[in-house]
């Protein structure tokens, strides 16, 4: 007796799809590298620019150095993360703290909101700024930062009491965190790719006192 097996069905933008039903036709699309689950709908990317290619590449670099020089953190490139049972979120770059707010799952993916997600957005119409910004937002994700590539802005967002503001740069245009210590981001040589200049800020935070002491904490 044969067994009828349904099909299962491809993603398509759009979609509103529960999370299991979204993971479940996701994982059967082998080819694909890319799709999210917002508030129940269905995003997926488009083959990708260097318009967008680059800023990331150079948000990994910069993520990557801080995370070299403090263990207790965990850094990840375009990881699943499953926020509730209507938002599962592939973001660009996170950062988290090991044992803090999120978890590892049993089968691999991150449960929970890391403390700090990047988003390479293409302007402020994107979805980034609008209702991924409030899923982040609700679901206690501590510091969002968004680079809209064509309009040469970086936000850097803080959750403060249920709310997102955005952090302001001292009088070097250096924004600093305020989860991480000691990481620090030069905004005039990002947006200029002066990725040097980038590093050399980073470094100047790394060695303070103040990451050091957070290297204690997170590490008892």
């Amino acid at each position: 007796m044969v067994t009828y097996q349904p099909r299962i069905l491809p993603l398509e933008n759009g979609d509103r799809l529960s999370r299991s039903e979204f993971e479940r036709r996701y994982q059967a699309m082998s080819a694909l590298k890319k799709a999210e689950l917002i508030e129940g709908r269905v995003y997926m990317s488009s083959p990708v620019r260097i318009s967008h290619g680059q800023p990331h590449a150079y948000i990994v670099g910069w993520l990557a150095i801080y995370h070299a020089a403090t263990p207790g953190t965990q850094l990840a490139d375009n990881t699943t993360v499953r926020l509730d049972t209507d938002n599962e979120s592939q973001p660009d770059v996170l950062l988290r703290i090991e044992g803090g707010k999120s978890q590892i799952d049993v089968d691999g993916y991150i449960q929970g909101a890391p403390e700090l997600i990047v988003e390479i957005a293409a302007s402020t119409a994107s979805y980034d700024l609008q209702e991924k910004l409030q899923v982040y937002r609700r679901n206690g994700v501590e510091e969002y930062i968004v680079w809209q590539v064509s309009n040469d802005v970086i936000d850097w967002f803080r959750l403060r009491d249920g709310e997102y503001v955005k952090l302001q740069p001292d009088s070097q245009n250096v924004i600093k965190s305020e989860v991480f210590p000691g990481l620090w981001l030069a905004i005039d040589s990002l947006l200029q790719y002066d990725l040097a200049q980038v590093i050399e800020t980073l470094q100047q935070g790394i060695i303070t006192r103040e990451h050091q002491d957070f290297i204690a904490i997170i590490t008892m």
